[in-house]
């Protein structure tokens, strides 16, 4: 029987891949009320040290990104140091770990924030729906500030900053969020950009705070070691989709080849089939696929050559050990959704892998 190409080795970038498996980023608020991560994230990760690569959960690059309760940042010493026991715990398993960083922009709450923190976007419009927080319970998401010029340029200086934290932390790489209606799509959706300066207004000016964020990263980190997420029909946190938005991600396939080693789309199936393949053909670089993903969907599309690497979010919750058992093709455990986000260890760290009881 031939090896499936999920088991195949892969290089991204500077890092090589043992498998094709990828652990997608999922917050999971393990950190402390601080923002700093514990030692139940390490093991988490470690436990799912098999994965070809992980991609951590959504990390904050400053105060101003840290819009959710308990998600951890990467700004200061106590979190460098805390992500250097994570880094640590998933390298002695022989594992690959990119942070994601992550700046909630206006989809974010005082009560979640440190002292200090603003809740800024490029215009001042108000996301639809609310947030939860762990002191008032869920809260309409505020209206946020619109950012000045300098403000923009402080952002891209904290995600710069944030990326070298994360190579000083032990990460192997960096992989920007621009997906889920925070502050990167912010910038890229014209629903949430009404500016009429550089940062708005045309499909170069809607693309320029990512690019702009991207070259001064790769110019820090190397490029080799920086990926992107995006979800160009994604509607989170009040990102409403319009077919004139594909014009904009178009040109981001154009120009993040210059940027980037990778992307990580979120595919949707025939919904999102065009502008996958676009990005097929145009950007140059490695092709991550995620969403909704089986097996064997995994090995047919790699197969097929519309994804260099596919990953995997929710499965890997419950299935810490999730390559072994797509090996073995051994039942894969249900995960317990009210523990998604619950401080805690059950139902983050006391999932058993197939050998254990």
């Amino acid at each position: 029987m031939p090896e499936l190409k999920l088991f195949s080795t892969a290089q991204l970038g500077a890092t090589d891949l043992t498998n094709r498996i990828v652990m997608g980023p999922m917050t999971r608020s393990r950190a402390t009320v601080d923002h700093v991560p514990t030692e139940a994230m390490a093991l988490y990760y470690a436990q799912r040290a098999s994965a070809g690569l992980i991609i951590t959960e959504g990390t904050s690059p400053s105060i101003n990104g840290c819009g959710y309760s308990r998600i951890p940042g990467i700004w200061n010493e106590d979190q460098i140091l805390a992500w250097r026991t994570v880094t640590d715990a998933v390298h002695d398993r022989e594992g690959k770990i990119f942070v994601q960083l992550m700046h909630t922009g206006r989809a974010s709450h005082p009560l979640n924030m440190p002292e200090g923190g603003l809740i800024i976007a490029p215009s001042a419009i108000r996301a639809k729906g609310s947030v939860q927080t762990d002191q008032e319970g869920l809260q309409a998401f505020p209206i946020p500030d619109e950012m000045t010029e300098g403000e923009i340029q402080d952002a891209i200086k904290e995600f710069v900053q944030a990326a070298t934290n994360a190579i000083t932390a032990g990460f192997d790489g960096v992989e920007l969020h621009g997906a889920n209606g925070y502050l990167i799509e912010e910038f890229i959706r014209p629903s949430s950009n009404k500016r009429t300066d550089a940062y708005g207004g045309s499909t170069e000016n809607y693309a320029r705070f990512l690019l702009e964020v991207s070259s001064e990263i790769a110019e820090a980190i190397g490029k080799d070691r920086l990926g992107v997420k995006l979800s160009p029909y994604g509607e989170g946190n009040d990102m409403p989709y319009d077919k004139a938005y594909d014009e904009i991600y178009r040109y981001l396939a154009d120009k993040l080849t210059d940027k980037v080693t990778y992307v990580h789309l979120i595919s949707q199936g025939e919904k999102t089939q065009e502008i996958e393949t676009y990005f097929r053909q145009h950007f140059k670089g490695t092709l991550l696929l995620n969403g909704g993903y089986t097996k064997e969907k995994a090995e047919k599309d790699l197969t097929e050559n519309k994804a260099d690497l596919i990953s995997f979010a929710q499965l890997f919750i419950a299935n810490p050990d999730l390559p072994e058992r797509f090996l073995q093709n051994a039942p894969l455990a249900e995960a317990d959704p009210a523990t998604f986000y619950t401080p805690g260890e059950k139902g983050y760290t006391d999932y058993p892998k197939i050998d254990e009881k």
